[in-house]
């Protein structure tokens, strides 16, 4: 027997199932139909992806355009005997190699976590006999008996069921159990709906079952997430893209100018192998080394800081990314909203009452036009409560940890309503204590409890319809039976209906007294009917200040959901998705079908012009996250389900829930919230543009460094002077200025006003051309103090070493001014406060305490060709340092004076 993967089992009827299946229903497979299976089909796990191995990884450490240019200058000086220079050189590329290995990316996990969630057991059917087996031995045609609180091993098509009821919110995103029921469905039927079908790692919750084994293993729903996972691609993020296009422009220019260098002079006579070396100086002299390692490092201080405030970054280059984010994409159930069922609605005795408080806590208010309301003032109100107090199977628990519930999430949400409003289950129990009971049945669509009492009493929970039909009488205000109103009952469940809420009926019927049984007979009608209870799934009260802050900073929130079209409206609705609700008309949604009709183009302009979509299934998310990537735009997308994976993996940034959400979304994301809250997404966006923030001040601080080194060697070759810095000094000063001074600003606080910015066009250059024209002062003042005080101090009868020395000194000390610049890229240091960032003052000691070694320890004199200097010498290298830190400081000013002007006007 062949895989059959591209059959619409949901479609076909049981009979021809299981002919196709070759299974029988009553023995099973026998034993060696299994074993012929499994060598056909394999094992019931995933295939795991082959990943690039460790020493490769490590080798693509070297695969970048500006450490190709180290390399080719650790050959030439090898082969000209210089091994100090090489050494030194090559052991600035093994260093940087070593830290981005180490902290490279993200691993690839999410399809471990996929195939360890398929790691369980199941109850089997085999040659007649019932095994409980490891559920990768399972192979289409096996006959799985369910029971509640299993997890589904394989994707099955139900053959029979009683109470069925199974969890599939990890799959679907459908916030409540599913009932499940025997039978053919449309062929074009969504995942969601399909209750005819039972899929692999989703949980049963209530009743049992038996299904067919239709799929294992890849062939399963879960499997095609996984391949959908494995096809994502892994995107660049916005800061990767720019530093690599940085990079080969950058590279571009060093090539350019050595070359021009070398034809320049070679024109003014000079020697070709000087000039080569000189070519080769410039080239070591202008590539920032320090950039990948402090890059590296300030990213990983991000990391440590996001912790702090309960977000878990797993992929370094996702701090920045969040900062650079122009739409997030949330999933409903338990990141939008609690997870938590919560009666809100209620309508007794033909009024209509609200109950305040979220969640399983059985904290809020009866209320009325809002007003507080005593429950002893309604008769038939307390009667509904009893009602779902007392017809109920589940149990509401106080632990350490908060309310916890046992059994269905509705039933525990009429618990809660019942205590909200005073009704205590214990005592309410023991004056009417159950005697008998009829479970909820699909077919039936209610459920019922016998309790004792003085009189004994029915009550019944179920659909509006089952329950009307049933109806004679309903209770009236004063608790007293009247006749029954349909219509307005009918007006009110639509009401409800439409605010998103899961609407229940309630009825009761007295039963003479000694009656210790009921059946659908008993309750078939004369009832009569109590009233309704509408629940709804709450939004997070931070989750909508949340949102609320992320579109004042210029964030498009979406909600992506795979629960209902009425519930996703709601809940929008609530939170404030879709801007403000016209003549009180929820948000447009986008479902699912509709979805599926759309052409790429079209879908690309939906994607943009809508902010709730429903009924959306996994592939239908993942093709949402590539039509806003289509239009440019920086996608994070939140969830905690098996379904949100792929999504999570495509997405610029996946951002997974750390306590509800599953391993499979943990593995596929770059970011894990511990407190499954959405406001920490806000905290995380601020500290992300914190952290690209600190970066432009790395970067605008670094570049003059190699600008000026580059400059000063050109001026050299241009007037037929020695280089006034070699190689492995323009090394020395690129690494130690980089970790001692420009890692500093990786502490540098957050500005004020942050989240008041809109987010960086993802396009957009590193580099402003303000920015660009103050590394070029910057460049320039560093070219005429050090070319200047080389030149003077040879005319004063200085060495070369000497010479040098004052003039790396120079680079040492300017930049150590020019840090102080760089604090903030528009105010003064004085404005942000002088010991805001200790750090910086502590790297400046740090700094000059290496250039005194460097300039007097024999040692380093031999390592870098230097040589020791004098006081003097001394006090004309800082005063260049302190010109650079007033004009600099002057050009901050005058640009932050016109801006201020340029606002008043």
């Amino acid at each position: 027997m062949k895989p059959l993967i591209g059959k619409h089992w949901h479609h076909l009827p049981n009979d021809e199932i299981l002919v196709l299946l070759n299974a029988d229903p009553e023995r099973g497979l026998d034993r060696f139909a299994v074993e012929e299976r499994q060598r056909e089909h394999g094992t019931n796990t995933l295939t795991p992806r082959q990943g690039r191995g460790p020493l490769l990884r490590f080798l693509l450490q070297f695969h970048q355009a500006l450490v190709y240019i180290l390399l080719v200058a650790v050959i030439i000086k090898l082969s000209l005997g210089a091994w100090v220079d090489a050494s030194v050189i090559f052991g600035v590329v093994l260093l940087n190699s070593i830290i981005g290995f180490v902290q490279e990316g993200k691993a690839l996990g999410a399809l471990e976590a996929l195939a360890r969630a398929l790691t369980t057991e199941s109850t089997v059917l085999r040659a007649g006999q019932k095994q409980r087996i490891d559920a990768a031995q399972l192979v289409p045609g096996d006959i799985v008996l369910l029971a509640s609180g299993d997890k589904v091993p394989a994707d099955l098509r139900l053959l029979r069921g009683r109470n069925l009821q199974i969890d599939e919110s990890a799959l679907t995103g459908e916030s409540l159990p599913v009932e499940k029921h025997i039978g053919t469905l449309a062929v074009d039927t969504s995942l969601a709906d399909r209750v005819n079908m039972a899929y692999s790692s989703t949980l049963v919750t209530y009743g049992t079952g038996t299904g067919v084994v239709t799929g294992t293993g890849d062939a399963t729903e879960i499997g095609r997430i996984s391949e959908m996972i494995a096809a994502a691609d892994v995107l660049a993020t916005p800061l990767t893209r720019k530093i690599a296009r940085f990079s080969h422009i950058l590279l571009y220019a060093i090539l350019g100018l050595a070359g021009l260098t070398f034809a320049v002079g070679l024109w003014h006579g000079g020697s070709a192998v000087d000039l080569f070396m000189a070519a080769v100086a410039l080239s070591v002299a202008m590539i920032p080394e320090g950039l990948p390692a402090v890059l590296t490092i300030t990213l990983a201080i991000g990391v440590a800081r996001m912790a702090k405030r309960n977000a878990i970054i797993r992929r370094l280059p996702a701090v920045e990314t969040l900062g650079s984010t122009t739409v997030i994409c949330s999933d409903k159930t338990g990141t939008l909203t609690r997870n938590e069922m919560t009666v809100q609605q209620l309508w007794a005795g033909g009024q209509a009452f609200a109950l305040s408080g979220i969640g399983y806590a059985p904290e809020g208010e009866l209320r009325r036009d809002g007003e507080r309301q005593d429950l002893g003032d309604h008769p038939a109100l307390g009667e509904l409560l009893r009602a779902g107090l007392l017809c109920n199977d589940a149990v509401l628990k106080q632990t350490t940890e908060g309310w916890k519930i046992e059994g269905d999430p509705t039933e525990a949400a009429l618990l809660v309503a019942a205590r909200k409003a005073g009704l205590e289950g214990p005592r309410e129990q023991a004056a009417h204590p159950r005697l008998e009971a009829i479970p909820f049945e699909s077919q039936h669509q209610y459920m019922a409890s016998l309790h004792g009492g003085n009189p004994p009493v029915v009550y019944l929970k179920g659909s509006v319809e089952k329950l009307l039909e049933r109806c004679t009488t309903m209770l009236g205000a004063d608790g007293q039976n009247v006749s029954l109103d349909s219509e307005a009952v009918h007006q009110r469940v639509q009401a409800m209906a439409g605010q998103g809420q899961r609407v229940l009926a309630f009825a009761r019927l007295a039963v003479a007294p000694g009656t210790t049984d009921i059946d659908h007979q008993d309750v078939a009608g004369g009832l009569s009917f109590l009233g309704l209870q509408g629940m709804i799934d709450p939004p997070r009260e931070e989750a909508i200040r949340a949102v609320r802050a992320c579109q004042a900073a210029g964030i498009k929130v979406k909600m992506i959901t795979g629960d209902h079209a009425a519930t996703a409206a709601a809940i929008a609705s609530q939170i404030g998705l879709g801007g403000p609700a016209r003549d009180g008309q929820p948000p447009e949604v986008l479902a699912g079908r509709a979805l599926e009709q759309l052409s790429d183009a079209d879908l690309i302009a939906a994607a943009a012009d809508t902010a709730v979509f429903a009924r959306v299934t996994p592939e239908q998310k993942l093709r949402l996250v590539e039509a806003l990537q289509a239009r440019g735009e920086v996608v994070a997308m939140t969830g905690d389900g098996v379904n949100d994976a792929p999504a999570l993996r495509q997405a610029d940034i996946g951002v997974a829930m750390g306590i509800t959400g599953t391993e499979v979304s943990k593995e596929a994301a770059d970011m894990v919230l511990t407190d499954d809250n959405f406001a920490t997404i806000e905290a995380a966006v601020e500290e992300g543009r914190g952290v690209f923030d600190n970066l432009i001040k790395f970067i605008t601080w670094i570049l003059p460094t190699n600008a000026g080194q580059g400059l000063v060697i050109i001026a050299a070759v241009m007037a037929a002077q020695p280089l006034p810095v070699l190689p492995v000094q323009a090394l020395w000063i690129n690494m130690t200025t980089a970790v001692l001074l420009g890692l500093t600003l990786a502490f540098e606080p957050r500005e004020r006003g942050i989240m008041d910015r809109p987010p960086r066009i993802p396009d957009a250059p590193i580099l402003n051309v303000e920015l660009m024209l103050r590394i070029l002062t910057v460049g320039l003042l560093l070219l005429a103090g050090s070319f200047g005080l080389f030149e003077w101090a040879l005319s004063q009868g200085a060495s070369e070493a000497e010479a040098r020395t004052i003039a790396v000194n120079v680079f040492a000390v300017g930049q150590s001014f020019y840090l102080l610049n760089c604090r903030s890229l528009r105010f003064s240091m004085f404005r942000l406060g002088l010991f805001s960032n200790p750090w910086i003052w502590a790297g400046i000691a740090a700094m000059l305490a290496a250039q005194l070694l460097f300039t007097y320890l024999p040692l380093m004199n031999r390592l870098f060709h230097t040589a020791p200097i004098g006081l003097m010498d001394w006090v004309h290298i800082t005063a260049v340092g302190l010109a650079i830190y007033l004009v600099i400081g002057a050009e901050k000013a005058l640009r932050l004076r016109r801006e201020t002007a340029g606002n008043e006007t």
